[in-house]
């Protein structure tokens, strides 16, 4: 499910983001996306190695590899996306729940956002 958020970026990094959408032909809304994931990606490898990592490294560098190729097609490109979303999905849910355990310990429960 996607829901609407405001996000302020600065000039460059519209002009980054327009550029390197255009380049991997979708949307400038998915390439945020893309890269959110990706950053979700890395932060886990990085922060929280008991969420898989290992598997989370060896597909990174897949989809990374496949992805920027130049002969890959806009079909594959767009199933690698798909496994960037999936896998950035998984390492969420475990670093979530990481993060709601650490926040029952200090006080018995989840604080609301």
């Amino acid at each position: 499910m996607l829901k609407r958020h405001q996000v302020l970026l600065t000039d460059w990094q519209t002009e980054h983001l327009r550029l390197v959408a255009k380049h991997n032909d979708v949307s400038f809304s998915e390439m945020i996306r893309i890269l959110l994931c990706e950053g979700l990606l890395y932060s886990a490898i990085s922060l929280h190695p008991e969420c898989n990592t290992k598997a989370i490294k060896v597909k990174m560098g897949k989809i990374a590899s496949e992805g920027h190729n130049p002969k890959t097609s806009i079909e594959r490109k767009h199933k690698l996306i798909s496994e960037l979303y999936f896998e950035a999905r998984k390492a969420t849910e475990c670093i979530n729940k990481k993060i709601e355990a650490g926040l029952k310990g200090r006080n018995g429960k989840v604080n609301p956002v």
